[in-house]
């Protein structure tokens, strides 16, 4: 299945049906359900529109990805198609009908198709790739070769999770691009990362100058604490390096602790591997 999954969605379906072990039929719309593990909340109001229109004019010309549910059929692939014959109430529509499609592989293939055609959103798809890694026990690098994309890449987009919900879903409404969302996940507290988010989305910030703005705020923090001295500076690098993660020694006058952050169920197991080693 994995390697058919890294082909894409169009080489998926024209491959079963080209092999005749599956056929197009056609699939009354009452007789469907969404797909509950559907990475995609936001369906956008103007594409939508686009698709209803397209629809109303020349019918649907791509059949949907369905499986086998309770009391009919779940939608693995096409929902938005499948929206739009909604609002055009149309009765019945094509769609190539899955048996062997277990849940891990419907978040895959609807993962696959969003990510084909740009429709998810940069917390959308941190979110899949979590449910992915949590619900499925996918590694790091099971993720990134079904996705074409490498382990870096899957683990920057998890980082974006660490954010509170409430700049989250800026970035899911794109008042923030992930770009601002990478800078900000570098301040520390919740209060500070607020203060910057409102200060790129009231003046318009550019990534550049959020971070330019970032950089001036820790320097101004910084000539009014104490300077962290350059042993303690030194170790923190060496388990950065060590870790592949971001660490934070923090000197008390009686004690200390060790910040170290991840970013998932796979990354925590991965650190607990390296440190317990």
């Amino acid at each position: 299945m994995e390697k058919r999954l890294g082909k894409g969605l169009g080489a998926l379906i024209s491959e079963d049906a080209n092999k005749g072990k599956e056929r197009i039929e056609r699939v009354k719309l009452t007789d469907i359900v969404p797909n509950p593990f559907q990475p995609r909340k936001r369906f956008g109001e103007k594409k939508m529109e686009e698709l209803i229109s397209s629809i109303k004019e020349k019918g649907v010309l791509q059949p949907i990805l369905v499986r086998p549910a309770e009391n009919g059929y779940e939608i693995v692939a096409g929902e938005r198609r499948w929206r739009a014959a909604q609002e055009l109430q149309i009765g019945e529509i094509p769609a190539i009908v899955r048996k062997d499609i277990k849940d891990a592989d419907s978040l895959e293939i609807s993962l696959i198709e969003n990510l084909q055609r740009e429709e998810l959103n940069p917390i959308e798809e941190a979110k899949a790739y979590r449910e992915l890694s949590d619900k499925f026990a996918h590694t790091l690098e099971k993720i990134g070769l079904i996705m074409g994309k490498d382990k870096a890449t899957i683990s920057n987009s998890l980082r974006l999770l660490g954010l509170s919900e409430d700049i989250q879903h800026l970035v899911e409404e794109g008042s923030l691009s992930s770009g601002h969302a990478k800078v900000i996940l570098s301040i520390i507290g919740d209060h500070k990362r607020r203060k910057i988010a409102n200060a790129i989305i009231e003046k318009g910030l550019s990534v550049r100058e959020t971070e330019t703005l970032v950089q001036k705020s820790t320097n101004k923090r910084t000539r009014t604490k104490n300077i962290k001295d350059p042993e303690t500076a030194s170790l923190e690098e060496e388990l950065r390096h060590k870790l592949g993660t971001k660490v934070i020694i923090h000197h008390g006058k009686k004690r200390g602790r060790i910040e170290i952050q991840y970013y998932s169920n796979d990354d925590l197991k991965r650190l607990l591997g390296l440190i317990l080693d």
